[in-house]
């Protein structure tokens, strides 16, 4: 098993993003936008199969720490993940390949449905109602794949583990500057460095 992870870890220290093209970073996202519902966390489980497990653009570390810049930064999540990534790989010209191939999808189902269905119609119709319902669940599913992965990824340990818990619980309350997510992304930033800090000062000390 060691082995095979050293092997993994050679393959991917030594890729080269050469190999990738303009259209392979577009057609990825643009699979990413076209399949995915519910919104950018929805589609995190999908983008982190794509990028880390299937072409290996990134590790999974740098994933999360992608998706925290992602998260704090304007914009739709997605789309600043897929602009990071494909300047990664292919410079600017990616950026562009893979943020199109993003929100193209997107743009053309929604202006779909503003041609040709209305709200009234969605709500009145029964096999358009229950399509939409069915979608629902697997929403929900989608969102906790990510969070899960992404636990296991930040090694979280039973002293830490309360965390998450405690951010989730008052973003979710909704009290202005207390809920917002940028507000704990600051914080987890200057814990983590004081994390580091404090012991390097002992070992200087001593």
């Amino acid at each position: 098993m060691s082995e095979q992870k050293t092997e993994k870890a050679n393959l991917d220290s030594n890729y080269d993003s050469s190999h990738d093209s303009y259209w392979n970073l577009f057609s990825t996202f643009f699979k990413i936008g076209a399949f995915t519902f519910g919104g950018g966390w929805a589609m995190i489980s999908i983008i982190e199969r794509e990028i880390v497990d299937k072409h290996h653009w990134i590790e999974r570390n740098e994933f999360l720490d992608l998706l925290a810049i992602a998260q704090s930064l304007p914009g739709i999540l997605a789309v600043n993940i897929a602009t990071a990534v494909g300047d990664k790989i292919k410079g600017g010209k990616g950026s562009i390949a893979a943020a199109v191939g993003t929100i193209l999808p997107s743009f053309l189902i929604i202006l779909f449905i503003a041609i040709f269905l209305t709200p009234d119609l969605i709500k009145n119709n029964r096999v358009i109602s229950s399509i939409f319902m069915g979608i629902r669940p697997a929403v929900v599913a989608l969102i906790l794949a990510p969070v899960l992965t992404s636990a296991k990824a930040a090694k979280l340990r039973w002293n830490t583990v309360w965390i998450p818990f405690a951010v989730a619980a008052l973003i979710s309350i909704d009290q202005g500057f207390i809920s917002n997510p940028i507000l704990y992304i600051l914080l987890g930033a200057i814990g983590g460095l004081l994390f580091w800090w404090i012991p390097q000062r002992k070992l200087r000390q001593h």
